[in-house]
């Protein structure tokens, strides 16, 4: 990358602290566990969970599909801006979607920013926070096209067990409400090789699940001029030794064809759940947010996919108060939950996206208006959910054993998994050792609307080779000396879908 090397004369102890702070999707997820990779491969280390600022380093890691976005950041640059003045040696940096955006503008608010990049040059971090140190002036560099698959670049994947692969970037859709295409440019398709190679080194490392990430990912192969590249993917998947669970987020209605649902039907690891974000049941909304689907068409492929996989949980994005949406397009949406019974469902209120075709049409509706709707909508499908899960009591389910999922496990004496179709499940603690990683057997007892508990004795422990890595990282982490890496953090912790909501909603 250079040959520039890094002076830590200004570190306590001869080593440099970094802190990556992440907002938005899974993508900029998995961009921030480069970010780190990149910044401890340079021989940085991670400052303690909680450091809020008392790092060397500071990482912005934006979105810019929020109204609010910018606000957000000044705001909490401007949070840092004592701890800066009063720290000498300390750099401050901005990447991503809003990075991407607004370029310049960012120096120009915040002059104690010391690195501005984009969404395609990450892997440039390092050598731009060497270059404003010896050079001691801000160093803005966003590059217009991808520099590098973000899976190429080193890392410090969250979890021991589980992995975001990456197989596409960009997205080649035009929908009005949505600003990534701009910003993460035109869809380009990793190689088939290259993501089944890493794939075969996590689970060479331990882990036993993975996500495929891309922004519209089963368009994946229309780079390649290769329509049914994306189930290939998925049955190449199947035959990997050692790989138990695959996910995949965030598929687009329009390239949903029956071949992928052949291929997650009968490749053994590919999971009973699917992402698939509707947006709006209303034919004349779709068509406005330039959606390439109609009702009748998404209602098809859901039904398709319950035909072949009847025990699958289907998730799903909806926007509430798109521009000129009538009481009469909210009602189609409704009709649309009522029909496809999501398991669970990323409801947003539509707000502003700057630089969008969306925030400049008309029928922009009442703030009042789209909360009265987005509550009906909600209480709707709380209602769904609970029901559906009301129908896994008595199950007999495997779960692979999570790391933070269970807010009061500590209190009530339980664990927490994740069921092949993605629901979370709270279980009794079994009287052996349990490790994140290792899957248990588990009969469910009680349904709430966003999780399941099994209250009866624990039927099956398997340890996994997942649980030994978590173990053996685990063992790692605490043999480091006190103040460097307390534990790991919760945030990219790559849960598959829906314990990680789109966040954008723009898929």
């Amino acid at each position: 990358m250079s040959s520039i090397s890094i002076d830590r004369s200004q570190s306590v102890g001869g080593t440099r602290t970094y802190e990556v702070r992440t907002y938005g999707c899974q993508m900029n997820v998995h961009d921030s566990e480069r970010l780190s990779g990149l910044l401890e491969d340079a021989g940085y280390v991670r400052a303690p969970e909680g450091a809020d600022g008392d790092a060397d380093v500071v990482v912005f890691n934006t979105c810019a599909v929020r109204e609010n976005a910018d606000n957000k950041l000044y705001g909490n640059l401007g949070h840092l801006a004592p701890k800066k003045a009063s720290r000498p040696g300390m750099q401050i940096a901005v990447g991503g979607c809003l990075a991407q955006k607004d370029r310049d503008t960012i120096v120009k608010r915040a002059p104690w920013v010391d690195v501005v990049f984009g969404t395609h040059n990450i892997g440039k971090l390092p050598v731009l926070l060497e270059r404003a140190r010896v050079q001691e002036e801000a160093q803005v560099e966003i590059a217009e096209s991808l520099e590098a698959f973000p899976s190429t670049l080193p890392t410090r994947r969250e979890s021991a067990y589980a992995a975001w692969v990456s197989i596409s970037v960009g997205c080649n859709n035009t929908c009005t409400f949505c600003i990534v295409p701009a910003l993460r440019g035109k869809e380009k398709d990793r190689r088939p090789g290259d993501i089944l190679a890493e794939v075969e080194a996590l689970v060479a490392e331990g882990v036993s699940e993975i996500t495929l990430l891309g922004q519209n990912v089963n368009a994946y192969g229309s780079d390649m001029g290769d329509r049914e590249a994306f189930s290939k993917l998925l049955r190449a998947c199947g035959q990997i030794e050692g790989l138990e669970r695959v996910r995949f987020t965030s598929p687009h209605p329009r390239d949903f064809t029956d071949d992928v649902i052949a291929a997650m039907a009968e490749a053994p690891n590919v999971m009973p759940q699917l992402h698939m974000p509707l947006q709006s049941g209303s034919d004349p909304v779709l068509k406005a947010m330039r959606r390439s689907y109609r009702q009748e068409r998404y209602l098809g492929i859901i039904e398709k996919v319950r035909a072949a996989i009847p025990h699958a949980a289907i998730t799903t994005d909806i926007i509430v108060g798109f521009p000129g949406e009538t009481e009469e397009d909210f009602e189609q949406t409704l009709h649309v939950v009522r029909e496809a019974r999501f398991a669970q469902a990323f409801t947003f209120q539509y707000s502003k996206r700057p630089g969008t075709p969306a925030a400049e049409m008309e029928g922009q509706i009442p703030k009042a208006v789209v909360q009265e709707r987005y509550e009906r909508l909600v209480a709707l499908q709380e209602e769904i959910s609970w029901e559906e899960n009301k129908k896994q009591v008595g199950r007999t389910l495997e779960l692979m054993v999570a790391e933070g999922e269970g807010r009061k496990d500590g209190a009530t004496h339980r664990l927490s998994g994740r069921a092949p179709d993605n629901r979370l499940v709270h279980f009794t603690k079994p009287d052996q050792e349990v490790r994140p990683g290792d899957v248990v057997t588990v009969e469910i007892t009680y349904a709430a609307p966003h999780h399941l508990l099994a209250e009866g004795a624990v039927l099956d422990v398997r340890r996994t080779r997942a649980g030994d890595a978590w173990e053996k990282r685990s063992t790692a982490e605490q043999a480091k000396p006190a103040g460097v890496l307390l534990g790991l953090p919760k945030i990219g912790v790559p849960e598959p879908q829906p314990a990680v909501a789109s966040g954008c909603g723009c898929d």
